[in-house]
């Protein structure tokens, strides 16, 4: 089944997966009506590629807001797929409790709701892991899939936001459309994704530079977790897209959430930093600044004096509980029920996806070692 013919919009499109998103249904679904891209706003290299683009297909940008119904309305017009990719991620708490859930939790129903007015028949939602855990116990997973109890406890605010709008995506499903149609949807909890364009990959590039190319171990190496190739996450998109155009296989696939990972070999977030760069000559620290519950504890006395000064000035901390959990926590899922569904299987190899990635921080070095040194004077 392919998606000849169809009219899609991806919203989040200048972000990290949402660019990528596009491009492979660019390159793949050459018989594809339209993509209209929408998000707040553009960079100059996204909207140089889309308006560059020589095909067939309409490639149409729409800059808004996921807070506008009415622009919302208008974006969805005539759609007949939309992937949303759009969300605030922040793991430190930079971003306002109620800007993140505005975008994050209202954003995701206003478009729902925009969907359901205008015959929308099939939408996909960019979830995360992160609903589900690691809770404040952190208490592990292994090899973990859809139907893995597990008692999820975390109240920080972003795993909140991402756990309450797939919430909202998945209840959706099975609503009736005016034109006698049946709204579709499902949700793809993704992996921590890396790849070119990784905005975590850099900051932690960033740090490293300042520790003279050696990598700082934020989190245990017996931390496993499976991060995801933003390659392979884009094109799991693709292929649920096709599933819920098939009658018989959006049977199995409407209503549900899928885990998505690859061939990636299990290891910590600090490793993944220091696999994708010692060819390059960098190094990792051999063990943590201190040991994990020493860790937590001045987490928490940094969160506690984050409090006391909200009343006199913003003092957002560089860690928390939540993140030195997350970060030392063995948390990894299959994707065999992706497979089972609707036929999910990574295209790009680990090897590949190692090495588009390091050539892309190869070429980032340079210029960050020049913003660095100019930023210390």
């Amino acid at each position: 089944m392919s998606l000849a013919g169809v009219s899609c919009l991806v919203t989040g499109a200048s972000g990290f997966l949402g660019q990528r998103i596009v491009h492979l249904l660019l390159e793949e679904e050459k018989e594809l009506a339209e993509i209209r891209t929408l998000d707040i706003a553009f960079s100059d290299e996204a909207r140089m590629n889309f308006t560059n683009f020589k095909g067939q297909t309409v490639v149409k940008i729409l800059e808004g807001d996921i807070r506008d119904a009415t622009f919302l309305n208008s974006a969805c017009e005539g759609v007949s797929l939309v992937i949303h990719t759009a969300s605030i991620i922040d793991t430190l708490g930079l971003v306002e409790k109620q800007l993140l859930w505005e975008v994050n939790v209202t954003g995701t129903q206003l478009l729902l709701d925009a969907c359901v007015r205008s015959n929308v028949q099939h939408f996909i939602y960019t979830s995360t892991i992160e609903v589900i855990g690691p809770n404040c116990r952190g208490d592990p997973i292994c090899n973990g899939d859809e139907d893995t109890a597990y008692q999820s406890t975390s109240g920080f605010p972003y795993a909140q936001s991402k756990r309450l709008a797939e919430t909202s995506v998945l209840k959706a499903n099975g609503q009736a459309l005016k034109d006698g149609g049946i709204f579709l949807t499902c949700a793809l909890r993704s992996m921590y994704i890396f790849g070119e364009g990784c905005r975590f990959l850099q900051t932690h590039l960033d740090k490293s530079l300042l520790n003279k190319n050696v990598y700082l171990r934020i989190s245990r190496k017996d931390a496993l977790v499976n991060p995801v190739y933003v390659g392979n996450i884009a094109w799991a998109h693709i292929q649920v897209a096709k599933a819920l155009r098939n009658p018989e296989r959006a049977k199995h696939v409407k209503g549900h959430f899928y885990y998505i990972s690859d061939d990636t070999p299990h290891m910590s977030y600090a490793d993944l930093n220091y696999e994708l760069t010692k060819e390059l000559g960098f190094g990792i620290e051999p063990h943590p600044p201190m040991p994990l519950m020493m860790l937590y504890y001045f987490a928490l006395l940094l969160e506690v004096v984050s409090f006391l000064l909200r009343p006199f000035v913003k003092y957002i901390p560089s860690t928390n509980r939540h993140l030195v959990i997350l970060l030392n926590t063995q948390f990894t899922f299959s994707y065999r029920k992706a497979w089972r569904d609707f036929g999910y299987m990574p295209r790009y190899k680990w090897k590949e996806a190692k090495q588009r990635t390091s050539q892309w921080i190869a070429s980032l070095i340079p210029q960050r070692r020049a913003y660095l040194k100019h930023k210390a004077v």
